[in-house]
Formats: structure tokens, C-alpha cells, sequence
């Protein structure tokens, strides 16, 4: 690697909202900083997979569903 002109990559601590701690290693603070984390990934619809509801009432999406209702969508 060239040096200087990459950031620090050192360990930190994460807290998770649940409480657990895990130490990561990121450039984020300094050797030994807690970050805490506002949303989990252990619960989190976009890490664990969940399903979202298309909520559309007369909108693009239904639109887009009259006009190529006959092509077997």
C-alpha cells in the first residue's frame, strides 16, 4: 500500500440496541470508541430479509397495472 493516504483501520467497539458489544475493526473514531447503533441489524427488515408492503392507492403502480393488464402480468 501507499503511504499516507490511507485512513487508521483500528478495533472499536459497537454497541447494538440491544446492549451486546462486538469489536469491529473500522476508520470510524479512534482505538477503543464506542459507536452504539440507533437501528439493529440483527432485527432490521433490510439485513434480515423481511418483506415490505406496497402501500399504493391509485398510484404508478396502479396505472402501470390497468394499462398492461391484458399482457398476463
Amino acid at each position: 500500500m501507499k503511504a499516507g493516504i490511507h485512513p487508521d483501520y483500528h478495533l472499536i467497539d459497537v454497541r447494538l440496541t440491544d446492549g451486546t458489544v462486538v469489536k469491529m475493526k473500522s476508520t470510524w473514531g479512534k482505538e477503543g470508541d464506542t459507536l452504539s447503533l440507533e437501528i439493529d441489524p440483527l432485527s432490521h427488515p433490510a439485513w434480515t430479509g423481511g418483506t415490505q408492503r406496497l402501500v399504493d392507492t391509485g398510484g404508478r403502480v396502479s396505472k402501470f397495472k390497468n394499462k398492461y393488464a391484458g399482457l398476463g402480468f
